[in-house]
């Protein structure tokens, strides 16, 4: 028996660094958009530019924006999103506006008392330049900020200039397409909980599909990726926020976060959130964790101090994830049947819904609908969706 894990073990090292050699060898093949520098600087010179970002936004190993600086372009601004321009503020934490210690530059917060630019923030600039990281997924509200930033400068007559990055789930589009009842910040517009674009396709889509306010559309120009396809595995050299810290995390992102509308923890308080679930008294579960407080990730998150039971799911991730190609749904429909009462499950239905797009999965979740049959009541708004999507896609 002990021989047998010494060589499980050992197969598994194998396993992992041919993994992390692949992946590096692939990112190294990548050049981002904001490593085109000789594609966008030529179009800042002379202008009054904004930078929205964050910690994601860097250019090998140095930010953006002291990349631009070091190249004769001082930012007026920065704009930051949820979680802040250093990426160390939990989900839904208010932001401040403030200054970047580092250059002195101000920075103005988008998810504080605006989420969209005011006429007043958009007057003595020319030109945002736009970096942020997605996931891929709907409810990561960057894509939300995106779109504000683009109605800001259309109804200013300013330009936005998109720095794109790699979809680290840009290889399927999966999830019940948005219904317009359900619009809100984790949600804004008729797409999938998994779209399969990156940032910069999304940006060519809002504006194409003239989903700004009024129907109006932005001068944007959108800076590619050089050497890379929407089958591109790629790990995210950056963390894009608090709680998603690991690549298994980001690839269990979109499948688990419907939790965060029901009495299920996804290790939110624990090294390992959006990579495991559970609750307390669950039976039949392969883990256990107590969350705690965690200052400036999740100092307040469900089931603090509690013991939970439930699942590790990182070694799935790692082994399966990453050529499924769909939404793992069987978790939430486990997590019902094994939670004692149900009517207490949905503790925020509302918000639930929101993040689904829709009501129909809660009603189909508590009415035992199978997960065949729910996949199969997705698949009209998909191929919607697909044939608008293919219109706006820069990569193959």
């Amino acid at each position: 028996m002990g021989i047998k894990r010494m060589f499980d073990r050992l197969k598994r090292t194998v396993i992992v660094v041919v993994a992390l050699f692949s992946i590096n060898t692939v990112q190294a093949q990548i050049l981002v958009g904001a490593a085109c520098t000789d594609h966008y600087l030529p179009l800042l010179e002379g202008k009054r530019v904004a930078v929205c970002g964050n910690q994601t936004s860097m250019v090998g190993n140095t930010h953006l924006v002291d990349t631009l600086i070091g190249s004769g372009v001082r930012p007026i601004k920065i704009f930051c999103p949820e979680h802040g321009f250093r990426g160390n503020a939990e989900a839904g934490a208010h932001i401040a506006s403030s200054t970047d210690p580092q250059t002195g530059i101000p920075i103005v917060s988008l998810y504080g008392k605006n989420k969209k630019p005011t006429p007043e923030q958009m007057a003595d600039i020319d030109i945002v330049l736009f970096d942020l990281q997605d996931v891929g997924c709907r409810f990561y509200t960057y894509i939300s900020t995106l779109h504000y930033v683009m109605e800001a400068a259309a109804e200013s007559g300013k330009q936005v200039i998109v720095l794109d990055r790699p979809n680290p789930n840009g290889y399927y589009v999966d999830g019940p397409v948005l219904d317009a009842k359900f619009s809100s910040f984790v949600g804004m517009h008729p797409v999938p909980v998994v779209y399969g674009m990156t940032i910069g396709e999304y940006a060519r889509m809002i504006n194409g599909e003239r989903w700004l306010k009024g129907g109006v559309q932005c001068a944007l120009t959108v800076i590619e990726m050089e050497g890379y396809t929407h089958q591109t595995r790629y790990a995210l050299p950056v963390p894009p926020s608090p709680n998603l810290q690991t690549s298994e995390a980001i690839l269990l992102y979109p499948s688990l976060c419907f939790f965060e509308g029901a009495a299920v923890s996804v290790g939110r308080g624990t090294p390992t959130p959006f990579q495991i679930y559970g609750f307390p008294g669950l039976r039949g579960g392969d883990y256990a964790f107590t969350p705690v407080a965690i200052k400036g990730v999740s100092e307040n998150p469900p089931y603090k101090d509690q013991k939970c039971q439930g699942f590790d799911l990182t070694a799935f991730a790692t082994d399966h994830l990453d050529s499924a190609g769909c939404l793992q749904i069987d978790y939430l429909l486990k997590a019902y049947r094994l939670f004692p009462d149900k009517e207490k499950f949905f503790t925020n239905a509302s918000f639930f819904d929101k993040l689904a797009g829709t009501d129909r999965l809660r009603q189909q979740v508590v009415r035992g609908v199978s997960e065949k049959d729910i996949r199969a009541s997705w698949q009209e708004g998909l191929e919607k969706f697909k044939a608008v999507r293919e219109r706006y896609l820069l990569y193959e």
